[in-house]
C-alpha cells in the first residue's frame, strides 16, 4: 500500500493559482462528485485553456476526444493530487508539474485522489471533425482499488 497524500480545501486554494471557478454544472452528468471550471483563454486557432478542479474522490467518466485529424488534449497538473487512466494501461498518479499528453481517439479518464483536491489546466487541441464522446463512469469498485 502506498503513502496517502492528503490536501484539504484551504491548503489547496492557497496553491491553486488559476482559481476554482464555478461549479461545472454543464458537464456534471459526466462526473462522479463535484468539479469546477475556470475558463482561462482561447487562441485565434482554437486552442482553449481551462482550469478544471476536482473535489476529493471526484473523477470524470471515461471519454474520448474524437478527431478525424489533429485534436486531443493536454493536462497540466497545477495543484493537489490526481489520477489519469487510459484504457489498457496502469492508472498514473498525478502531482503538480506533471503533464499528460492525450492523443485524439484514446479512451481515458482523470480526477482527484480520494483525500486530495486536484486541479489541472485542460488544453483542448483543435482538429478536424472533433467531438467529445462521453462514456461510462469509472465505477467505485475500479476507483477504490487505486493505491492512494
Amino acid at each position: 500500500m502506498g503513502v496517502m497524500i492528503k490536501m484539504n480545501k484551504e491548503e489547496f486554494n492557497k496553491l491553486n493559482i488559476f482559481g476554482l471557478g464555478n461549479p461545472n454544472d454543464a458537464y456534471a452528468e459526466y462526473f462522479t462528485g463535484n468539479s469546477y471550471l475556470n475558463p482561462l483563454a482561447k487562441t485565434e486557432n482554437g486552442i482553449s485553456f481551462a482550469n478544471v478542479t476536482f473535489e476529493p474522490g471526484c473523477r470524470n467518466n471515461w471519454h474520448i476526444h474524437k478527431s478525424k485529424s489533429g485534436g486531443g488534449q493536454v493536462l497540466i497538473c497545477v495543484s493537489g493530487y490526481g489520477y489519469y487512466g487510459e484504457e489498457g494501461k496502469k492508472v498514473k498518479k498525478l502531482s503538480p508539474g506533471d503533464i499528460v499528453v492525450i492523443p485524439a481517439n484514446v479512451k481515458h479518464w482523470h480526477g482527484a485522489r480520494k483525500d486530495s483536491w486536484f486541479s489541472h489546466i485542460a488544453v483542448e487541441i483543435p482538429g478536424e471533425e472533433t467531438e467529445n464522446i462521453w462514456l461510462e463512469p469509472v465505477t467505485d469498485e475500479e476507483y477504490d482499488k487505486l493505491d492512494n
